[in-house]
């Protein structure tokens, strides 16, 4: 099927101010990870009211819409749940109620990454506008969980319902950029174990405190010393937490811990950082224990699906086909050559492609330095461009095969 671009990009201006207001009323219920039941059922109602073929939610909480019928299965998928909103003082304006003019939309879940939703559903809406179903069936998820652990439902979603795409496409923002990999990462805990005494006669005690000291300073000596990758970049390590226990304050403490925000390049997997920490002489002098965490939260369901705080570094080569037809989708929207780059945080790519091996490749609207950030923004004329690069994909994908 021949694509007229120039339709595909008309019909998705029309539907500029749709997306603007979906995405407000997203913003405007309070979607922070295992709580995003409201969002996914405003979501349902909005892929209802367009016109998807098929909705469902699961037991994880998860939503999937379809669009098609066809034999080759591709998936957009954007999480839904959102980060807080931090120290409130640092917003201008409402997170929840936001701001909008003629060029933005500011609040929480406005870049990351609710305004990926807002274009693929009206992508869905367009591809029946223009009559442009073929062999395929565009799968398009609303997914649950990523700010607390990233691809947790995209392990559901292929373990528990065997829905393996041909492709994925990872709606984060990307600045209308094509991403094709990041770094992954892992959540470490270094344990130290003393033996409590009064604090006014420390030398009767064995302080787990000083025991974990040296441990930091060779972390941070270690963070200078990671693998470094040509395009994904340098591994790093940083401490981001500490905890301990002691009786009291008048006490020795016996117990320290810390946890270690690894980011791990092409070629470090989860168990070769883990021998890293655990081999320093002062993790080795102290007895140190060294583990990854596991994560076994409950969904907004109740459901709890527990896996371990690994998430898989994932790169695809710029001539697979995924990237390829991103590639000529964007050129033969924009009439311009893309940038192809990559992200500097994680997605639930770690799991689909970093754990399963289904391909995936980035893009969305809105900007990766406005995550997490007050006055969240994004961009109107992005969340257009987007929906029309959704549109064109499936086809372009079809042409390409």
């Amino acid at each position: 099927m021949k694509l007229d671009f120039d339709k595909i990009l008309l019909q998705a201006e029309l539907y500029k101010k749709d997306m603007s207001r979906f995405l407000r009323d997203m913003i405007r219920i309070s979607s922070e990870s295992c709580n995003e039941k409201n969002v996914i059922n405003r979501i349902y109602e909005e892929m209802e009211k367009v016109g998807f073929d098929k909705i469902t939610i699961d037991p994880m909480g998860n939503i999937l819409g379809y669009i098609g019928h066809g034999k080759h299965l591709i998936a957009f998928d954007a999480h839904i749940d959102t980060v807080g909103v931090g120290e409130i003082d640092n917003w201008d304006y409402d997170p929840y109620e936001g701001y909008e003019d003629d060029e933005i939309i500011i609040g929480r879940g406005a870049s990351d990454q609710e305004g990926g939703m807002a274009s693929m559903v009206y992508a869905g809406k367009i591809i029946k506008d223009l009559n442009l179903e073929d062999d395929y069936t565009l799968l398009i998820t609303g997914t649950v969980q990523e700010e607390d652990c990233d691809g947790l439902c995209w392990q559901y979603i292929i373990d528990k319902h065997d829905i393996r795409p041909e492709f994925v496409v990872i709606t984060e923002p990307t600045s209308l950029n094509i991403y094709r990999g990041h770094r992954g990462r892992m959540e470490i805990k270094v344990t130290t174990k003393g033996i409590s005494c009064h604090g006014s006669a420390p030398e009767r005690g064995d302080n787990a405190i000083y025991k974990m000291a040296p441990i930091i300073v060779e972390l941070k000596e270690l963070n200078n010393q990671l693998m470094d990758n040509d395009f994904l970049g340098k591994g790093t390590l940083t401490v981001s937490e500490i905890f301990y226990s002691s009786p009291s304050r008048c006490a020795v403490a016996d117990g320290c811990s810390i946890s270690v925000d690894r980011r791990l390049t092409e070629g470090e997997t989860y168990k070769y950082a883990l021998e890293q920490i655990s081999n320093l002489p002062s993790v080795k002098s102290a007895q140190a224990e060294v583990t990854m965490y596991n994560y076994d939260r409950p969904s907004y369901t109740g459901l709890v699906y527990e896996t371990q705080c690994y998430f898989p570094t994932w790169v695809i080569k710029e001539d697979h086909i995924a990237c390829k037809t991103l590639v000529d989708s964007y050129k033969g929207l924009f009439n311009k050559q893309p940038l192809v780059d990559k992200w500097t945080f994680s997605t639930n790519g770690v799991s689909i492609m970093g754990r399963y091996g289904i391909p995936c490749i980035g893009f969305g609207p809105g900007h990766e330095d406005q995550a997490h950030a007050p006055n969240e923004k994004t961009w109107k004329d992005e969340l257009v461009k987007a929906a029309a690069m959704y549109v064109a994909i499936p086809i372009t994908y079809l042409n390409n095969l």
